[in-house]
């Protein structure tokens, strides 16, 4: 990733919601009481590249923005705001799509019922934190967020 994106820092932004999307799976199949198998397993991988594809997305739009001359933080915000519908659209629907599989009480889905909870779960957990975790981290790396200054006051002395 880092030559595509010309870059050492954006690949482990693209990255960075991928653990979020292992806690959407662990809760999904905490709230189903779904077991955790080897398809759960290759639900995660699936999810990592939707979560990565996602995130691309995301950086691409406020990489064309900033390329264009918008100001950085403008550009991070309209970018983010741009993204949001068709991230959340595709999110939804993938989720809506596995609904009748994750919910399927036939002996011969109890297969795939673990994959189809891993995706599901794990997208929708994934893309609301990738909506707030993406900018944020983008504008960290930009240098936009500054942490306080950690410099003590000097303390009050008197003389006696």
């Amino acid at each position: 990733l880092a030559i595509p994106l010309r870059s050492y820092t954006k690949p482990f932004i693209v990255m960075a919601a991928i653990p979020f999307g292992i806690v959407g799976v662990i809760l999904g199949h905490l709230i189903l009481g779904i077991t955790f198998t080897t398809t759960a397993i290759l639900g995660i991988l699936g999810l990592s590249g939707v979560v990565v594809n996602d995130s691309l997305v995301m950086i691409d739009s406020i990489d064309r923005r900033v390329r264009d001359g918008t100001p950085v933080r403008t550009a991070i915000i309209e970018g983010a705001k741009g993204r949001f519908r068709p991230i959340m659209l595709t999110s939804v629907t993938t989720f809506l799509g596995f609904m009748p599989l994750i919910l399927e009480t036939a002996i011969q889905a109890q297969y795939l019922r673990p994959f189809a909870a891993s995706l599901g779960f794990g997208i929708m957990i994934t893309t609301a934190i990738l909506m707030v975790l993406i900018p944020a981290l983008y504008s960290i790396r930009l240098g936009l967020i500054r942490a306080p200054d950690q410099t003590p006051e000097p303390a009050a002395t008197t003389s006696a």
